[in-house]
């Protein structure tokens, strides 16, 4: 692999959201391939990251990665205007995991794959830490790291057809991509261990029995269905479901005692908003509701 002057590939202008890095040829010279970058789009508070590598996989490479971590760094930025965060990919597969084709070509392996991991461990530490709900749309098959990206997820609607593997003995490689930390919660301890340990592909119907995602749908009905999903979270006040989300997230890090304390001051917190003023009045007035 060659390098640029500062350690990184050198890039070559392709169209808007594409970097060309070149990466090693054959004996007759090198050779320059294109990453498409993640894109993100905003519309009517629903961000939308779309992985955008389909003829690689939507494998991460660096670019890519790096791509991630600016999208939910540009999310992270304008969060008050974000009602929902929305996983999506191109193509016939969700994410096939990191690149397997960068880390065997790069002249310090330990190197380049310490650096992939640890841009990606960024970006999925932002996107577990911004206070609003995020769903992945899994189009199609997750491996490796395109499993730790549906673990940050809160709800993740699959494809019927998708699957799911571990991927990493397959190369050698042990778990990243907080798959070892958040699989156990979301699948048990016996199952995260059958399907780190032995490599095993599950379905759709497996991966929703074990808790793995949380809805399957017909892959023609797929979108709909993450569109109403979406659409439900949006309409629900803001602060109130991004909250709940992130209590979620932090539950199993740490003691019951200090989760209940957060939770209180929480809720004292967003009692003294004017939409939980405006929606605890209403509720109360003698011709409201009554629980």
């Amino acid at each position: 692999m060659v390098e640029g002057p500062d350690g990184d590939l050198p890039e070559v202008p392709t169209s808007p959201g594409s970097r060309r890095t070149l990466v090693p040829g054959t004996s007759a010279g090198q050779d320059y391939r294109v990453t498409t970058l993640p894109l993100l789009s905003v519309s009517d508070g629903v961000a939308t990251i779309r992985l955008g590598r389909p003829d690689a996989g939507n494998a991460f490479d660096l670019p890519a990665a790096l791509g991630l971590r600016d999208a939910v760094a540009e999310i992270a930025r304008t969060v008050r205007d974000v009602d929902v965060v929305v996983l999506r990919a191109d193509g016939r597969l969700f994410c096939a995991g990191g690149d397997v084709r960068a880390m065997a070509s790069a002249p310090d392996r330990p190197a380049f794959v310490s650096e992939l991991a640890g841009v990606l461990h960024d970006a999925l530490t932002s996107l577990r830490g911004l206070p609003v709900p995020v769903v992945a749309v899994v189009q199609g098959a997750a491996a490796g790291a395109g499993v730790g990206l549906l673990l940050a997820a809160d709800v993740v609607v699959a494809a019927e057809h998708a699957t799911f593997v571990a991927a990493y003995p397959s190369v050698g490689l042990s778990p990243d991509c907080g798959v070892s930390a958040l699989l156990p919660a979301a699948v048990g301890a016996r199952r995260a261990a059958l399907f780190l340990l032995t490599g095993a592909t599950i379905d759709a119907a497996t991966a929703l029995d074990w808790g793995l995602v949380t809805e399957v749908a017909d892959l023609h009905d797929l979108d709909a269905r993450a569109g109403e999903v979406v659409a439900g979270i949006a309409a629900l006040p803001r602060a109130a479901v991004g909250e709940a989300a992130r209590l979620l997230r932090l539950a199993p890090e740490r003691p019951y005692a200090v989760q209940l304390a957060d939770e209180a001051a929480t809720i004292a917190r967003l009692s003294s908003t004017p939409e939980a003023d405006a929606l605890l009045t209403a509720f109360a007035t003698p011709n409201g509701d009554t629980a």
